[in-house]
């Protein structure tokens, strides 16, 4: 999904496999695509699938925890409500959610830092550690039993994952693209419709690019949500499953692609070599 001018790792790897197919290596991947270069294509592919499964989390975490667990706006009225009554316990509770929140978000960026947001696979870590998370809650969620220490530990883990994602979504789109919460995705949609109601029509294109992509993020985010809801109604804490599958279906998605473009450029390139070996 990511549109980015090729690493010196990339290139170095693809000047061992042949020629060089700059066109080709530009679209070949998902998640590997950075920033301002980016294209609408490609973010809207991660709207899309990150929208859908921060929606997954947003309910099932609600309904299994009692907590909202994909952003911290809710919980920093509910830190001052508690300071006010001088309920400590749940003071020091709610802090550490927002903490968590905060660490997963520092802990994405200080991994893209250190691999560098170009390199091969950078972004794999992060939605590992979320996947890893996910599966507790899967597995044992059945656990929580209402106690402050289980609501701390099933919400906290689920607002690092939240963290985790938005952070990885935020850096690859260049802070274009955020999928777990909607209030500032909402702002900026009621912003660009009435840009493009009375702003200049040469930015119209730009501007229903945008549109079309907040469209994205909040119609997949409100799917994820609904769907997910049904799930746990039906299923229960297995319901973290739906989530699971999607951000493994992005992994999987990215690896597929590379491993397909690399297999056809290397064959294509035998092809041209034993072409040219019989003229």
């Amino acid at each position: 999904m990511l549109n980015i001018a090729l690493s010196l790792s990339d290139f170095l790897y693809l000047k061992r496999k042949g020629p060089i197919n700059f066109t080709a290596a530009k679209k070949r991947r998902m998640l590997r695509h950075l920033g301002a270069q980016r294209t609408p294509q490609h973010n809207l592919k991660l709207a899309t699938l990150l929208g859908l499964t921060a929606g997954f989390v947003n309910a099932e975490g609600f309904l299994g925890f009692s907590v909202l667990t994909t952003n911290v706006t809710g919980h920093a009225a509910l830190f001052a409500e508690r300071i006010a009554f001088q309920d400590w316990k749940t003071v020091v509770v709610i802090a550490l959610w927002m903490f968590l929140f905060l660490a997963g978000a520092f802990f994405t960026s200080l991994v893209l830092s250190f691999t560098g947001e170009n390199q091969r696979f950078s972004y794999f870590i992060p939605v590992i550690i979320e996947i890893l998370i996910l599966l507790v809650s899967a597995f044992y969620g059945y656990k929580y039993d209402g106690t402050l220490v289980s609501k701390e530990f099933f919400a906290g883990s689920l607002l690092f994952a939240m963290g985790l994602q938005n952070a990885l979504v935020s850096m690859v789109s260049g802070s274009v693209v955020r999928t777990t919460h909607l209030t500032g995705t909402f702002t900026d949609l009621g912003i660009d419709l009435a840009q493009i109601l009375h702003g200049d029509k040469a930015e119209r294109p730009k501007l229903k690019s945008k549109i079309k992509l907040r469209t994205y993020i909040i119609f997949f985010f409100m799917a994820g949500a609904v769907l997910g809801a049904y799930l746990f109604h039906r299923f229960g804490f297995p319901s973290f499953f739906a989530p699971i599958t999607t951000l493994l279906f992005a992994l999987l998605y990215d690896m597929l692609r590379i491993r397909a473009k690399r297999y056809y450029r290397t064959g294509v390139n035998a092809i041209k070599r034993s072409i040219g070996h019989t003229e």
